[in-house]
């Protein structure tokens, strides 16, 4: 199989039918012990959770934030307010 100039693949059939990668599904390459693997994404995860396994991916499973711990510090929020930080580069 090879990567176009695109950066494409075609998932063989046989494997797209066996784990139901259908046309619009969502998946999320991750690299685990060198080496890349595509996964499936369930329906009812949410973009915070995504970011909490990628996170455990590269961390090797130690973080101890919260998925709502992680999306107030990538929004700049203040923690105990919800607030957002002064110097946050909010043109306000």
């Amino acid at each position: 199989m090879r990567i176009t100039s695109k950066g494409q693949v075609t998932i063989p059939k046989g494997i797209r039918d066996q784990f139901g990668l259908l046309p619009g599904t969502e998946v999320q390459f991750v690299v685990e012990g060198g080496q890349v693997k595509v996964r499936k994404l369930d329906g009812d995860r949410t973009r915070g959770r995504a970011i909490v396994d990628q996170l455990k991916n590269v961390t090797g499973g130690d973080i101890s934030m919260s998925t709502e711990e992680i999306m107030r510090l990538t929004r700049g929020e203040d923690w105990g307010t919800g607030n957002l930080e002064e110097g946050d580069g909010n043109p306000r």
